[in-house]
């Protein structure tokens, strides 16, 4: 009659549990679009009129609770719905489920606030997404975040135990500003180095330089590169005189690793395109 896929099919379309999306299509004899008019019917497929629309907005939040922190992102539709307290609390709860739990993926953090998820849509009339998140467990560490612009961007640090708390809160201020992608020049894949050099030695033959001084060219490039990426390398915001890495140094701790959600980094807005609308429009009635 159906198969799992068409139970994760019912599922993306509504935002409705996967027991509950079995037994719409089993009640409909596998007819997909008769399962999402009886979720529907039902009130549980609040999430159904949403689905088409597109989440940009929303907050990233970061929490800590004793030896754990987590970092998620959800998304809504408004800056408005982004900035209420109906939607911070949802966000709230959703890190809450995280750092109680030993969740092992997004589609389980989904699968377990799906109800809570399509009560949040019903009450704010908006799509509502659980896009993503990273969880820390400290072990002979410390854990530190922050959160920039009232959601906009934040950052979830893990650093030695003996460092000060005002160092690491200093160090997550860093990633937040900066942008770092990784802790040291050592995480940066040889492939990216290679793949970066090849890039400036042709911008460097391009402006006409003397091939005899490319190679140094690109070296000293290479070196603004790592400052751009590399955390430990990069100039401390609060005393351009030091970089990052002199700072920790300087406390006699070290950086394990970082997270840093900016909010909507990688989604796109939907456009929609009246006139390809209106065009099948006229193809359709035509025919």
């Amino acid at each position: 009659m159906f198969t799992s896929k068409d139970v994760m099919e019912l599922r993306q379309r509504t935002g409705v549990g996967m027991m509950d999306c079995k037994k719409a299509l089993t009640e409909c004899d596998g007819d997909m679009e008769k399962a999402v008019d009886f979720l529907r019917e039902k009130g549980m497929a609040t999430a159904a009129k949403k689905a088409g629309r597109v989440a940009s907005q929303g907050i990233v939040y970061a929490t800590i609770k004793g030896d754990k922190g987590v970092i998620v992102e959800v998304n809504c539709e408004s800056d408005f719905v982004a900035r209420g307290e109906g939607f911070k609390a949802f966000v709230e709860e959703v890190a809450e489920y995280i750092l109680d739990n030993d969740v092992k993926s997004l589609d389980e953090v989904v699968a377990a606030k799906t109800e809570a998820l399509n009560a949040a849509i019903a009450k704010i009339g908006e799509k509502i997404s659980i896009r993503r998140y990273e969880k820390m467990v400290a072990s002979d560490s410390k854990l530190d975040s922050y959160i920039h612009m009232g959601g906009k961007i934040g950052v979830l640090v893990e650093a030695s135990a003996n460092i000060s708390a005002e160092v690491i809160h200093d160090v997550a201020l860093q990633i937040a500003a900066a942008k770092p992608t990784c802790v040291s020049k050592e995480e940066v894949p040889s492939g990216d180095i290679e793949k970066e050099k090849e890039i400036l030695r042709a911008q460097a033959l391009n402006e006409g330089k003397p091939v005899a001084i490319v190679d140094k060219m690109v070296e000293g490039r290479i070196h603004k590169y790592y400052k751009e990426v590399c955390l430990l390398e990069q100039d401390f915001v609060k005393d351009g005189s030091l970089t990052v890495g002199q700072v920790v140094a300087n406390d006699g701790s070290s950086v394990k690793k970082f997270v840093r959600f900016e909010m909507g980094e990688g989604l796109e807005k939907k456009v929609d395109n009246y006139l390809d609308e209106i065009g099948d429009a006229v193809s359709k009635v035509t025919k």
